[in-house]
């Protein structure tokens, strides 16, 4: 069961991304802000759960949550700043479009930057233990598989409507005998030839 709060002084916000470590397309983030007393058995991180119940989730979190945001950071971006600090923006992003005041952050992972001089704590696997940070992701996750499965209609031959722009063996195939497309991450490193994909 995962818990609904780490503090009860203030008002908590719970941050998540997803798609950090895709080789195409963006990366998206989260903020959440659930109301007291909110349950929901299915609720956990997105990761474990299938399709179906993801997208139930995403419309009963947006139709009971107090507050949520959801931003993402571009591939080009990306290849400028790095994922790690496009995925810290990316949840900043998110942050800033909160319009319910809070004043603490649950953040999924060990990395953060300050956030507004707001406390915050980060929490490794905080989608599987705190219900903010398991909602962020489930929006996160929900929103960049939605934009990757558009992405594939133009450019269908690299898969992204099974494989979201992760790094499968035939996405790398792919990628290897035709070349990137331009929403590809020209910084990132393909392990069978130890080359960044530009």
């Amino acid at each position: 069961m995962l818990l609904p709060y780490y503090q009860k002084k203030f008002v908590e916000a719970g941050c998540d991304e997803a798609g950090r470590g895709c080789l195409a397309g963006p990366v998206f983030a989260a903020a959440v802000i659930l109301p007291k007393g909110f349950q929901n058995e299915l609720l956990n991180d997105s990761k474990k759960l299938c399709v179906k119940n993801r997208e139930a989730l995403r419309i009963v979190i947006e139709k009971e949550a107090t507050a949520y945001a959801v931003a993402s950071v571009d591939n080009t971006q990306i290849d400028e700043i790095n994922i790690l600090n496009a995925s810290l923006l990316a949840m900043h992003l998110a942050l800033e479009k909160l319009r319910t005041q809070f004043g603490f952050i649950l953040v999924d992972g060990n990395r953060f930057k300050p956030y507004k001089n707001i406390p915050h704590l980060t929490i490794v696997e905080g989608d599987g233990k705190y219900m903010s940070i398991a909602a962020a992701s489930v929006l996160a996750k929900t929103y960049r598989d939605e934009y990757m499965a558009q992405a594939h209609e133009k450019y269908p031959a690299y898969g992204w409507l099974q494989n979201k722009g992760y790094a499968t063996a035939f996405h790398r195939k792919v990628l290897i005998e035709s070349g990137p497309s331009p929403l590809h991450r020209k910084s990132f490193v393909l392990k069978e030839t130890q080359l960044k994909i530009w």
